[in-house]
């Protein structure tokens, strides 16, 4: 019985999917399904109802067929879940194409991967090993490329794509938490702070919590900072001071 849970279970099939080199006949009438439209079908789901809402049987009924007949042409919901990655890793625009200097490319990387998230909140929480596909390694080359006139040697070129990557994840982590936390109780971060505040800061002494008192008197919570440009810029700074050495 095929499962429907994470982790793909056949590799070498999955592998074959992601490729598209499962030798499928291409001669005879089109068949009337294909992998392309039940991965546009589930990434359609999942936008809308995440992962957890994510079945081969809704992707079934989505596109009016049995659900055996999925099995055909995609295994299971793990194989599902790294087409759909990949396949959400072709969007936008690849940053080494984009004119400037590495700084340039990598802020449109950085920026493009926020908005992917965003879109596709699924994509944070698409848990464990998924293998490579075709438009993840061509992201992933681009990014690369964007880091290429740095000068800096490859090991550390992979570092630094590592670093952004990560940071780029994590914010937007946390922006889709507030966001999906907001949608579910209908209180905003603003609303909650507004009743939670005034309470908590009655225990935010000088003598107890001198450095939270300080900035907090100095209106830094309330600052209009945007936390996610400002972490990348700093990011962005060391590398060109990292740069500077070599020079």
């Amino acid at each position: 019985m095929t499962q429907d849970n994470e982790g793909p279970r056949d590799l070498t099939r999955t592998m074959r999917l992601l490729w598209r080199t499962d030798g499928a006949a291409t001669r005879g009438p089109k068949p009337a399904l294909d992998v392309d439209r039940i991965v546009t079908a589930a990434i359609e789901i999942a936008d809308a109802d995440g992962l957890a809402g994510l079945s081969m049987r809704k992707v079934a009924d989505r596109l009016g067929v049995g659900t055996m007949s999925l099995y055909t042409y995609v295994p299971a919901k793990a194989e599902l879940v790294s087409l759909m990655l990949d396949t959400v890793d072709g969007e936008g625009v690849l940053p080494h194409t984009v004119a400037g200097s590495w700084r340039a490319k990598t802020e449109s990387w950085a920026r493009e991967d926020w908005s992917f998230y965003h879109r596709h909140e699924w994509m944070l929480h698409a848990s464990g090993r998924h293998p490579l596909g075709p438009n993840t390694m061509r992201r992933f080359d681009s990014a690369l490329r964007s880091l290429a006139d740095t000068g800096l040697p490859e090991d550390e070129i992979v570092a630094n794509a590592d670093v952004i990557d990560t940071y780029i994840r994590g914010m937007a982590r946390r922006s889709v938490d507030f966001r999906q936390r907001e949608a579910s109780t209908g209180v905003s971060e603003d609303q909650w702070w507004a009743e939670h505040g005034p309470m908590l800061e009655t225990h935010l002494t000088g003598d107890r919590f001198p450095a939270v008192r300080r900035v907090h008197d100095a209106g830094a919570f309330t600052s209009d900072i945007d936390s996610f440009e400002y972490g990348l810029q700093r990011i962005l700074d060391g590398i060109e001071g990292r740069i500077r050495t070599l020079g």
